[in-house]
């Protein structure tokens, strides 16, 4: 399994998401005892009905955001997401146990306490994300070790990204120069790394030292805080565990080269290949009256086919043809000249602007996937222009290419549209997050994540 943002968080989520099913199916119980016509009845149907729907629950939350970490959250944005998961909870929460299995008199007892049950936990993590209780359980004290500018670019990210991050200053290296940090927050050095460590109760610290020569990295006190208890990682090491990505700008060859992940065993390959064949089979027969309506929409709005091919660079830099619902004009390239869609871009149809809001426009690549050319998760495959060019431009592009490219991506559920190179160096160092760490765990990570992305419309153009 690998690691998410962070493991603190991911912890929280799955013991929300325990309490959650635990509460559904006590619930379901209650139901059962509270119905007399359901007692010394054999109920595996009902069992069977209460799992799925608690499930479906923490599907629900996890695709409106409400298992989200991020802390604190405004009253209206907890209000609508908990609303939007309640006007489908309940009505399946209804139609869950509407009919009821062969022997039973009636279910009306338990599809109310069914539908309490969704109520309550729905409406309490919609007040949990409007307090800080989330923030302050995942918390964890940082120490940054380095005063340069590397260490004021760690502090800056963690602060503006990450609602566990507890910063209680920074520790200067023996051989630093002027520091880029804020005096005020520079740590005494009347006292050893371990001794200021455990004097302010630190969990973590963070290697951000400009110089590492000899005689810059105190090999035997770092060593003495980790056999300590305390957490000590690098750069890199640190924003891969916190914020799932590995920051470019830090990047060395012996890291990757040295360090764990960058699996692509046969194993891994196999069952990823089945479960891309699997789901991609079962979204298009959901999606297929979808596609159908997009199709028509398309061709009565504007001139030219509802499905558009254009070259991509997937799996190790082979070109392969990628299949979408055509958003744009005809003419969008007329003069040949490959260019990123762009904010309120005029070549964008009116239909076009529906189906890129809502994602319809990538359902084609699916079939896509079917061929072997995609999976449905991974870094988005780039035009051959644009690869050409961001290689030339970006350390380790072509790193992403070591793996089959996606409909989703880690990188998109993280990052918003981008039409810049800077934008797509932001968006590799979550692609290389996915390629070191990639696992059906994740892949499953991914999807749901896409679909609270699809559903609150971020990131679209």
């Amino acid at each position: 399994m690998s690691r998410t943002v962070s493991d603190a968080l991911r912890r929280l989520s799955m013991a929300r998401a325990f309490v959650d099913v635990t509460v559904v199916l006590l619930a379901v119980y209650a139901g059962v005892l509270l119905d007399a016509r359901t007692a010394g009845a054999s109920l595996p149907a009902l069992g069977t009905r209460g799992v799925s729907l608690a499930a479906g629950i923490v599907f629900l939350n996890v695709a409106t955001g409400l298992y989200d970490g991020a802390g604190r959250r405004s009253l209206a944005w907890a209000s609508l997401r908990a609303l939007a998961a309640l006007a489908v909870a309940l009505p399946l929460a209804y139609f869950v146990f509407r009919l009821r299995p062969a022997g039973l008199a009636g279910v009306g007892m338990i599809q109310w306490a069914a539908m309490t049950g969704v109520a309550a936990v729905i409406l309490h993590r919609g007040y949990e994300a409007t307090t800080s209780a989330v923030q302050a359980r995942t918390r964890r004290r940082t120490l940054i070790f380095g005063s340069g500018e590397a260490a004021r670019v760690v502090a800056e990210t963690l602060r503006t990204s990450d609602p566990g991050a507890d910063i209680v200053g920074f520790y200067a290296g023996p051989n630093e120069g002027q520091p880029a940090v804020p005096p005020g927050e520079l740590l005494p050095a009347t006292q050893s790394l371990l001794e200021t460590a455990v004097e302010r109760r630190v969990d973590e610290i963070v290697v951000a030292l400009a110089e590492r020569r000899a005689g810059s990295m105190p090999l035997r006190e770092l060593l003495d805080c980790k056999l300590r208890g305390i957490g000590v990682y690098d750069i890199n090491s640190h924003f891969e565990k916190r914020l799932g990505q590995i920051r470019i700008g830090y990047l060395h060859a012996s890291w990757m080269i040295f360090g764990d992940g960058f699996n692509q065993g046969l194993a891994r390959t196999a069952v990823k290949r089945l479960f891309d064949i699997v789901c991609s089979l079962a979204l298009l027969a959901l999606a297929a009256p979808v596609m159908l309506l997009a199709a028509l929409a398309i061709r009565l709005d504007s001139r030219g086919s509802a499905l558009y091919r254009q070259e991509r660079t997937g799996k190790d830099g082979r070109a392969f043809e990628i299949i979408k619902f055509r958003s744009m004009r005809t003419d969008a390239e007329s003069d040949g000249r490959p260019r990123w869609a762009a904010a309120d871009d005029e070549r964008v149809t009116r239909v076009g602007r529906f189906i890129r809001r809502t994602r319809i426009d990538e359902l084609p690549q699916l079939l896509c996937v079917l061929k072997g050319d995609m999976s449905l998760v991974g870094p988005r495959p780039e035009r051959p222009f644009f690869v050409e060019q961001l290689t030339r431009e970006i350390p380790f592009y072509a790193v992403r290419h070591s793996v089959k490219p996606g409909v989703t991506g880690w990188a998109q559920v993280r990052y918003q549209y981008g039409s810049t190179v800077e934008d797509s160096q932001q968006k590799l160092q979550y692609d290389l997050y996915y390629v070191k760490n990639h696992s059906l765990w994740l892949d499953l990570q991914t999807l749901v994540e896409t679909v609270h992305v699809v559903l609150s419309g971020q990131g679209a153009r």
